[in-house]
């Protein structure tokens, strides 16, 4: 419980500064929205990430499907092609 309550001081600490130092202009607030625009920066840097991220997986998880298909593919034809002809026995 204490360390929660330390976290939660530091926190609000924190964020007074914060606004502390973009009133009196020491962090650049250019818009006005009390979020310094350092961070705004780091926030849209981020999503273009996880952007670039999401459709590279999108792309490699269709070329691994296509190549699961493929192997699909050839191990069921490589089955018949291994598939011995029937044969009658012949008993003595």
């Amino acid at each position: 419980m204490s360390t929660f309550v330390i976290i939660v001081i530091a926190l609000a600490v924190a964020g007074a500064l914060t606004y502390l130092l973009m009133k009196k202009g020491k962090i650049q607030d250019l818009n006005n929205n009390n979020i310094p625009d350092v961070i705004e920066e780091k926030v849209a840097e981020v999503k273009e990430t996880a952007t670039n991220l999401k459709n590279d997986v999108k792309a490699k998880t269709k070329k691994a499907k296509e190549i699961v298909a493929e192997a699909a593919k050839v191990i069921k034809t490589d089955a018949k092609a291994k598939k011995p002809a029937n044969k009658k026995k012949t008993t003595k």
